[in-house]
């Protein structure tokens, strides 16, 4: 752990940055294997660029100490802002993306000598370079989706409710050595899967119904995520058309994947073929996301970042045409940079499948 704070401390050398606070309990798990769950209190990691790391946390999370850290402990009634000023060095402090205003606005108010900017790219571009270790699990991960996708599959000619279809997966996910979803499933019928962040209802599947399948779970740690998209017993000529389009707009970009790529250009590969076609309307989200720890990590697969991919970086590939009160049709595969190009982790079909 400590040689990835050694690279984080490189970076800020490199970026001027003096001094960082984090609070990201996922980041400070990955830069020392400690999952702290503080809840509304303050469980803060302090790096400096040439001294010891500091925690600084409520006594309430008492546990052993780690070698080489430094440990400030703190009670409820104590000073947050005295504390956190105490171990601050240098004049240009970094925040990471989601230190709580309570605590934050104070230290910035006792400290007005020094500026404070944000600084979490530090940490989400070193957790963006997956190693040896976090790959096998995250491929672990996604073994177990394509498991799940079948047995939904299988599920899904029940006739269930979406509700009753997304119950079904973690007792599966259990069984398999996950112990919870990455994010809550989407499991979306008809006119229901044009809205790409459904919430399941009661809804139950009627013929010609695209049905929309996005779940994952997480396994040691590392999240898994996947789509596909069935058909409800027959699919109509449009429907045919949608999905191949969105699965060429998913091929493409796959292959035009490799080190160096921009991620804006790996978005454009699957909505510029999606616009060509007629549907770019259609097709109202980011091609990608990054995930590892968390199922949506830092940066996108999007037209926002010019960032160049690079061996290692694990992302989504999700491309998605959504007709209002007709089709929707999403297929999503987690892809893993490599020197020559990308491996992708899953491996469910893509062709049209008819749920009988």
């Amino acid at each position: 752990m400590m040689t990835r704070i050694n690279l984080l401390q490189r970076n800020m050398a490199k970026e001027n940055i003096d001094c960082v606070l984090i609070t990201d309990k996922y980041s400070i798990n990955y830069l020392t294997g400690e999952m702290i769950e503080p809840g509304e209190r303050l469980a803060c990691l302090i790096i400096s660029q040439n001294e010891k790391p500091v925690f600084v946390i409520n006594k309430l999370f008492l546990r052993p100490e780690l070698e080489g850290f430094s440990y400030d402990w703190i009670l409820d009634t104590d000073n947050k802002e005295k504390a956190l000023s105490r171990h601050l060095s240098g004049n240009i402090i970094g925040i990471d993306k989601i230190m709580p205003a309570r605590f934050l606005l104070p230290l910035m108010d006792m400290n007005k000598d020094k500026s404070f900017v944000l600084a979490s790219f530090l940490v989400d571009s070193l957790r963006a370079v997956k190693d040896d270790k976090e790959i096998e699990l995250m491929r672990k991960a996604s073994k177990i989706n394509d498991a799940a996708m079948e047995l939904m599959r299988v599920e899904l000619s029940k006739n269930r409710t979406e509700k009753e279809m997304a119950a079904k997966l973690i007792d599966f996910y259990k069984e398999y050595g996950s112990y919870d979803y990455s994010f809550e499933p989407i499991v979306a019928y008809g006119k229901n899967a044009a809205d790409p962040h459904h919430e399941n209802d009661d809804s139950r599947p009627s013929v010609g119904d695209s049905i929309v399948v996005d779940m994952g779970c997480i396994y040691k740690g590392y999240c898994s995520d996947m789509t596909r998209t069935f058909f409800y017993k027959r699919a109509d000529e449009e429907s045919k058309k949608v999905y191949e389009i969105v699965k060429e707009a998913n091929q493409r970009a796959i292959a035009g994947i490799r080190p160096g790529v921009l991620l804006k250009d790996i978005d454009a590969l699957a909505r510029d073929y999606i616009s060509e076609k007629g549907y770019g309307e259609y097709f109202t989200h980011r091609t990608g996301h990054f995930i590892g720890s968390e199922v949506h990590e830092l940066p996108d697969v999007s037209m926002a970042y010019d960032l160049p991919v690079e061996v290692g970086n694990i992302f989504s590939i999700e491309p998605g045409i959504y007709i209002k009160d007709k089709v929707g049709v999403r297929i999503e595969d987690l892809v893993l940079v490599t020197e020559n190009g990308c491996e992708v982790l899953n491996s469910y079909p893509k062709d049209v499948i008819i749920i009988e």
